[in-house]
């Protein structure tokens, strides 16, 4: 039996670390949003979104490169095609995030919704933001394995 969910685990490794790269990543993502949607209040959520954005991706450009898809170098060359096409991808998915935002908070009146969790009220445009997320982190996993880390040994 142990051996089995070795081999799976072998097998789906990159896979599995991505997922959970993915989630922290999301983790950092809402969490940066939550705190500057406080700070500058719901009505600014999309200018509050590209700046969770730039922080999510950063913390996910080093995860991605160092434990995912095990990119070993660090030559100028390299990380600059690394840094630059990582970014450029993240900055698809953020116009499909925006978008996405766009739709479900504004279109169909994602922020009238609230949700009381334990002690926390969670929004609606939080709500739209992580069902949102799911869709970006299948599109950046395909991106980052088929574009920016392909030659990653």
């Amino acid at each position: 039996m142990m051996t089995r969910i070795k081999e799976l685990f072998l097998r789906y490794k990159e896979l599995i670390i991505y997922v959970v790269f993915g989630l922290m990543t999301t983790v950092v993502n809402l969490a940066v949003f939550a705190l500057f949607t406080r700070i500058l209040g719901d009505s600014n959520y999309l200018i509050t979104n590209i700046i969770a954005w730039f922080a999510a991706i950063s913390f996910s450009y080093v995860t991605n490169k160092l434990w995912v898809f095990e990119s070993k170098s660090w030559s100028l060359q390299i990380v600059f095609k690394e840094v630059t096409s990582f970014f450029a991808a993240r900055l698809l998915t953020l116009g499909i995030e925006e978008a996405g935002l766009f739709i479900l908070v504004d279109l169909c009146s994602f922020s009238e919704l609230s949700l009381k969790l334990l002690s926390f009220e969670i929004s609606g445009e939080i709500i739209a933001k992580g069902f949102i997320a799911v869709i970006v982190v299948i599109v950046n996993y395909i991106l980052s394995k088929l574009v920016i880390f392909r030659n990653k040994k």
